[in-house]
């Protein structure tokens, strides 16, 4: 039925010569196969994926606040989950009109670029780890992490986002939005690199870390968190941690091949990649690290440096 409307509302020869005739389009009157999805977003998954991101949004500004510690990441993680959370209202409000620009144009850009934020998070712990077990295990030093990282995942972010607007404008003129796609997939492939060479270096400082603890023993580690390494939380970190590089790590591969298709390919025509590759592994990416939020995990670290500081300006007032 929604067939014959459509042909009734629009001739074949107008469909291809314009672009914006889905303005006039509603459910009951065009198929779903011309809309800008391709099929109707599901309510349930992308309700379900809103709710946990609105949900880690708040627990990572509540961890924030109570841990007072790696502001940094705080930020990354609240501004990565806020634009997962404004992306999927924009799939919700699809499920009701799935032939309305705004809302898929806000979908497509939020929902790329927010993971790297996440990334950003992520190149910001590792830093903490290597001072934790001592930074002779790493080839470089824990500071460069960071320094290397975050301007790789800015650069990232900013084609992302300026590709993420040429194609938004392009697609609002009933123009071609292949140049801002191919931008966009430019800095999709390079957050894919960067966070192929993060994985390199923490697998190799782990790799150094285990091999000098074979030949070292004990005097291979850092003395200073020898307790913070032995606590549960800290190691519920960890795996955290590379679980989610992991996560974001396979779900940028699969944003770049999928938009590499187009806006019309095969990938993002089908609606259940995109809930297993984005919704799903992004959302149990941020889940682990609400669970393991390091600022919590490194309190006893901090605690026991504080009493550390404490016995030592004591020591100094007797000598006084």
């Amino acid at each position: 039925m929604a067939s014959l409307a459509f042909s009734l509302l629009i001739g074949r020869s107008e469909y291809d010569a314009k672009k914006n005739f889905r303005d006039s389009c509603t459910l009951e009157t065009c198929p779903l196969s011309v809309s800008y999805w391709g099929y109707r977003p599901s309510l349930a998954a992308n309700s379900l994926f809103l709710a946990i991101f609105a949900l880690s949004t708040l627990l990572f500004i509540g961890q924030g606040i109570l841990s007072r510690r790696f502001i940094g990441f705080t930020i990354a993680m609240v501004s990565g989950c806020a634009l997962e959370v404004i992306g999927y209202i924009g799939r919700v409000m699809s499920y009701h009109n799935p032939f309305g620009e705004n809302p898929f144009l806000i979908q497509i850009i939020c929902l790329t670029i927010a993971p790297a934020f996440l990334a950003a998070g992520i190149y910001f712990s590792l830093s903490r780890i290597v001072t934790t077990f001592g930074s002779s295990n790493s080839r470089i030093s824990a500071k460069s992490y960071p320094r290397i990282f975050i301007p790789c995942d800015v650069a990232s972010l900013l084609l992302q986002a300026a590709g993420g607007g040429l194609a938004s404008a392009a697609s609002h003129n009933d123009k071609d939005p292949t140049v801002g796609n191919n931008i966009m997939i430019a800095g999709l492939a390079v957050q894919v690199f960067t966070l192929l060479i993060f994985i390199i270096l923490a697998c190799d400082f782990a790799f150094r870390t285990m091999s000098r603890i074979k030949s070292l023993g004990a005097e291979a580690l850092d003395p200073t968190h020898a307790k913070l390494r032995g606590s549960w939380s800290f190691k519920g970190f960890l795996f955290a941690l590379a679980f989610a590089t992991l996560c974001i790590f396979t779900r940028s591969v699969y944003r770049v091949a999928e938009l590499s298709e187009g806006w019309d390919g095969h990938l993002i025509k089908t609606q259940r990649y995109f809930i297993g590759l984005e919704g799903a592994i992004v959302g149990a990416a941020v889940l682990a690290l609400n669970a393991f939020h390091p600022g919590l995990c490194f309190r006893e670290g901090k605690e026991k440096a504080e009493s550390r500081s404490s016995v030592e300006e004591g020591v100094m007032m007797q000598k006084k």
